[in-house]
């Protein structure tokens, strides 16, 4: 098994898409977190960071790696969380989905849930579903948030493929990830019908296909609140930018357990999230 500092390390500069970063969540220095990356690298014979222009980003295997290690890590927080002391009254535990949480929870704070199916083993105050997740032992739910999802890609393959408008991406690999929108149905609704596309990708993770498409790939249906980052160094560009390609849709919904009554920091912390999408210009929703 792979030294677990070197499990840190890599999990961290792979939420966090930097060695600096990820060093300064876990208190050592980047070239430790180098240091680290290149044994785990030793170990498993491959390559998992690829490093140019200052910018290290994952390989295909590191990829890969990044998602299983992802799920491990949430596997042992969630059994931390089952057996910890219930009494820990000045402690907030906060549930989310893993793209939601690296690409905007994260760099502001959190345990990930992989699936709705979560919920129901671990231990939380409050969660951030990505779909609504079903009403049980007494939790309140209530929508948060809505997305918009539109086609998205390098600004390099935009003008390789002459994208200029939606039956363009017949010339296109089209990816796809999880989220509220499959490809089948944005079509239907933009175009009015499907598209035969060049090639296809999938991934069940967003963040892995927002990286594809990073690269090249081909192009993803996003949102623009999973992909901002993206959006505003402009490695992401929609190649459609009419709103009429744009789809709404409610996708993120937060979950109060029963326990959460009465007790202010839960309330804090809402209020703070609610500020922050806010801040960031994003949909917010509430209860009709």
């Amino acid at each position: 098994m792979p030294p677990l500092r070197a499990l840190s390390a890599f999990e961290a500069a792979s939420r966090h898409g930097s060695f600096s970063r990820a060093a300064e969540e876990l208190g050592v220095t980047p070239s430790a977190i180098s240091h680290h990356i290149h044994k785990l690298e030793d170990f498993l014979g491959v390559r998992v960071f690829s490093r140019h222009a200052g910018r290290a980003v994952l390989t295909n295997a590191g990829r890969l790696y990044a998602s299983e290690i992802e799920r491990a890590f949430g596997t042992i927080m969630g059994a931390t969380r089952l057996v910890a002391p219930q009494s820990q009254r000045d402690h907030l535990f906060i549930a989310s989905g893993p793209s939601f949480a690296a690409k905007w929870l994260q760099p502001r704070i959190l345990s990930t849930i992989a699936d709705l199916r979560d919920l129901e083993t671990i231990r939380f105050d409050l969660a951030i579903a990505y779909g609504r997740p079903p009403v049980v032992n007494g939790r309140q739910i209530e929508p948060l948030l809505a997305e918009r999802l539109r086609p998205l890609c390098s600004p390099q393959l935009i003008e390789q493929l002459g994208l200029r408008e939606p039956g363009d991406l017949a010339r296109a690999t089209l990816i796809h990830s999880s989220n509220a929108l499959t490809w089948t149905d944005y079509l239907r609704k933009v175009v009015g019908s499907t598209i035969k596309a060049r090639h296809e990708l999938w991934f069940d993770r967003s963040t892995m296909a927002i990286d594809a498409a990073v690269e090249g790939l081909g192009v993803v249906l996003e949102s623009e609140i999973l992909a901002a980052d993206e959006l505003e160094n402009g490695t992401l560009v929609a190649p459609f930018r009419h709103p009429e390609f744009e789809v709404e849709t409610v996708s993120y919904y937060l979950v109060r357990s029963a326990e959460t009554k009465g007790r202010s920091h839960v309330g804090a912390f809402e209020a703070w999230l609610r500020a922050k999408i806010t801040a960031a210009n994003l949909q917010t929703t509430s209860l009709p």
